[in-house]
């Protein structure tokens, strides 16, 4: 059972703190040193000077700052829509909505909270440095549910807008019973869920246990799951079966051909049995292709995207997934909610 409530969220001022497009930036954990640096020169309040600061005393210290001097305002209880209006790696413009809410942590092991990726320590490490420092969850992670949405896009203006997304305030308090008979799969924030549990299992109180998600169906016509297609430095020959399911494209200097997948097997799952040594990985076909003919690499697998499904599916099954299996995009925004534990 999923305990999902609404929260007092912590917003920039932009009378104070100056236009959002100046504010925010993507998830900490797909910024290059190059663009942080970038991040930070747009503003003194960009987020990233909290969630990758020169220190995590730097980052409770600016905090504090900011809230006492009106850079960041409290709002009223209130669960909030998304939507976000993109245009894929596809090319096709869509647009997914969902809704930003405070989530009860609990360990895998109830059931409640399923994950499909392995992780590492040592960014939990980090991550939950930063926690116990700040004491605010700094950035959404994405979950799904099955079923529809219990809310539609409110036909109003949005209370906050920036870079195709848009936010309204949601002041239902009964809207998030829906939630209560729904297992939640991890789309992507399996790190920062896991540094909530261990910081819940710390501090033990209710407070320490919320998590700032953004909730979105399955059912939603804008959730799309891209491939992340695998590069590999050395020479590669997939063995796949005579008359597979469907196929993947093998790709090296000399040309390419199609490799049948094993019926009952993934994509992920079958390129996974030639190891990680020398595996990098592009989300872009063409990319793909160029590293080839360039030289950069020697082998190169184009992959089918995933199914939602079939990710629920091993994820219910307790079975963990290859690396970068998914491919969500895009990435939830950084900065425009903060929820104060």
């Amino acid at each position: 059972m999923a305990v999902v409530k609404p929260f007092r969220a912590l917003r920039y001022d932009e009378t104070r703190a100056g236009p959002l497009e100046d504010l925010v930036a993507p998830p900490y954990d797909v910024i290059s040193g190059e663009q942080r640096e970038e991040l930070r020169a747009r503003s003194p309040y960009n987020v990233v000077r909290l969630t990758l600061p020169d220190s995590e005393e730097d980052a409770a210290r600016e905090l504090d700052e900011w809230r006492a001097n009106g850079i960041l305002v409290h709002e009223p209880p209130a669960v909030w829509a998304l939507e976000q209006d993109y245009v894929g790696p596809d090319g096709v413009p869509r647009t997914r909505f969902g809704l930003a809410a405070s989530l009860k942590v609990e360990p895998y092991a109830t059931g409640t909270v399923l994950p499909h990726e392995r992780t590492h320590s040592g960014p939990k490490e980090g991550r939950l440095r930063l926690l116990r420092a700040t004491r605010v969850q700094l950035e959404p992670i994405f979950l799904l549910y099955d079923g529809p949405a219990p809310v539609e896009r409110p036909e109003r203006e949005p209370d906050l807008e920036v870079e195709g997304a848009k936010l309204w305030r949601i002041d239902d308090p009964m809207l998030v019973r829906a939630f209560d008979d729904k297992q939640l799969l991890i789309a992507d924030g399996h790190h920062r869920y896991e540094t909530a549990v261990a910081f819940s299992e710390e501090e033990g109180t209710p407070a320490s246990a919320q998590m700032l998600v953004v909730l979105v169906s399955t059912d939603d016509p804008g959730l799309e799951i891209f491939p992340t297609h695998r590069l590999f430095a050395e020479s590669k020959h997939l063995e796949g079966e005579q008359n597979g399911g469907g196929s993947i494209i093998e790709i090296t200097p000399g040309g390419s051909r199609d490799v049948h997948v094993p019926d009952g097997m993934l994509d992920v799952q079958l390129v996974d049995t030639l190891g990680h040594d020398g595996l990098s990985y592009t989300a872009s076909a063409d990319e793909a292709r160029r590293a080839i003919a360039a030289g950069e690499a020697a082998t190169a697998y184009l992959l089918r995207p995933t199914r939602i499904e079939d990710v629920f599916s091993y994820a219910r099954r307790g079975e963990v997934l290859p690396q970068k299996t998914t491919y969500f995009f895009p990435k939830l925004i950084s900065g425009l909610l903060f929820h104060p534990l």
